[in-house]
């Protein structure tokens, strides 16, 4: 199974409207059943209680539980510290820095970073779209 990265804010939070993504919940249930799924959030560095105590505002218990299952990662300064750039993986971020831009595209990797932008491009059903081509 190859592994997903995710970002919170602008990615399951629509963070311009204060609410859960629209289609979150579907989204949600389509990515933990088809990637090993990891946090990739400056709101989950290493534990996940504060991640999972913001994204209870927006989800139900039902999508809580499935977030439950979304491993964290440990990482410094950059997000791209956080991947295994070895592994098969995409990090879904809707505002990546320029340095860890650089940084993939140093590995020859930015066509594994899918740029999120809830406003546009079908939102999350978009990305669902373009992730269900690399799944397997």
């Amino acid at each position: 199974m190859k592994t997903l990265y995710l970002d919170i804010d602008g990615v399951l939070v629509d963070s311009k409207e204060r609410k859960a993504a629209e289609n979150g919940k579907e989204f949600i249930n389509f990515i933990v059943n088809n990637f090993d799924c990891y946090w990739l959030s400056t709101r989950c560095k290493g534990e996940t209680e504060l991640a999972m105590n913001y994204l209870s505002m927006f989800y139900d218990s039902e999508t809580m539980e499935l977030l439950k299952t979304i491993n964290p990662t440990e990482w410094g300064a950059m997000k791209t510290d956080a991947i295994e750039m070895t592994d098969e993986w995409y990090w879904l971020d809707d505002a990546p820095l320029s340095f860890e831009v650089n940084i993939l595209k140093k590995y020859g990797l930015l066509n594994r970073l899918i740029v999120v932008d809830l406003s546009k491009d079908y939102g999350l059903n978009g990305v669902k779209l373009k992730l269900e081509k690399v799944k397997n």
